[in-house]
């Protein structure tokens, strides 16, 4: 199955510019005007409303605190720091920003292990030690279905711990190098990439090397995918960050920030929509701030369920 049918979220207690993270991440911006309190307020204004609109569309969703120390301003983004595998596996990775590594919890973990079947975990941060950094699913895009994983190799995005954890889950690594406007390397595949499960978005254009550019064109098109190009325009908005979903009932969803859908074009929308029913969700401050999008807030579970207990 390419799209998980519950998701985790994280709320974010100490919401803020990361200035660790600024160096490789164009997207950050500060927000003028703006006090801390502000800004903290907004942000669990945003994140609440975005949980509710995912509930409301059949979504099972889980929440949990962010912890006040040591302060985690992208603890707002779990995708980076873990996965969570059908067969009972976790992977747990090694992120650039030494402030971001205290965002993996062993007590979430514990939470998801009381729900869900949790076989082995695979822990990869000690490779932050050598800096080799692998950011989950921010550096990897994964089609569960054919069992590939896409990535744009990035100083957050190592080529070796690619193969290695590809290695270790059975898939087959696509990688290449993408570029943002500025010629700048972009730090995320999942801000120009997102795989449903039978349609592509991808920022073509990005990829300068003509023979990396066709290597992913024929790896998405032989495995049946719609191309969707968006321009680089478009994923300074934020399009390629968006994320498939399978609510409890009905087509499946297209999460993605309200920046996002209104940066796409008509004939985008109505591609997009034979797939998905399209879900915009306004998030300005989480986006302007943490240089992230709604794809970046969502960690799918693809754990087996446990049996309810018997009563």
């Amino acid at each position: 199955m390419q799209s998980a049918r519950t998701v985790f979220l994280v709320r974010p207690t100490r919401f803020g510019f990361n200035p660790e993270t600024a160096a490789s991440n164009y997207f950050q911006q500060t927000m003028a005007g703006l006090s801390a309190e502000e800004v903290q307020e907004q942000a669990f204004a945003e994140f609440d409303a975005m949980v509710t609109t995912l509930r409301a569309h059949g979504m099972q969703v889980l929440v949990f605190e962010d912890t006040a120390v040591p302060p985690k301003p992208d603890a707002v983004f779990p995708n980076n720091w873990l996965t969570l595998h059908p067969d009972g596996r976790v992977l747990l990775y090694p992120m650039c920003a030494p402030n971001r590594r205290p965002e993996r919890r062993p007590d979430i973990l514990a939470s998801l292990g009381q729900q869900f079947a949790i076989k082995e975990i695979l822990d990869f941060s000690a490779h932050e030690q050598q800096g080799r950094f692998l950011e989950g699913t921010g550096s990897i895009i994964f089609d569960h279905v054919h069992r590939l994983a896409y990535a744009c190799l990035s100083p957050r995005t190592n080529a070796g711990l690619l193969q290695e954890v590809c290695a270790h889950l059975g898939y087959q690594p696509v990688a290449f190098h993408a570029y943002d406007a500025r010629h700048q390397e972009i730090y995320h595949t999942n801000v120009m990439m997102c795989i449903g499960a039978g349609f592509a978005v991808v920022c073509l254009e990005s990829i300068t090397d003509a023979q990396e550019q066709a290597l992913v064109v024929v790896s998405l098109t032989a495995t049946g995918h719609e191309l969707v190009p968006i321009s680089l325009a478009q994923v300074a908005s934020f399009a390629g960050n968006m994320l498939t979903l399978q609510p409890d009932a009905g087509p499946e969803l297209l999460a993605m920030s309200q920046q996002a859908f209104d940066a796409l074009l008509p004939a985008q929308r109505e591609a997009l929509g034979r797939y998905c029913k399209l879900v915009p969700l306004p998030i300005p401050t989480i986006e302007t701030i943490g240089g992230g999008s709604a794809r970046c807030m969502l960690a799918e579970v693809y754990l087996p369920a446990l049996p309810a207990p018997v009563s």
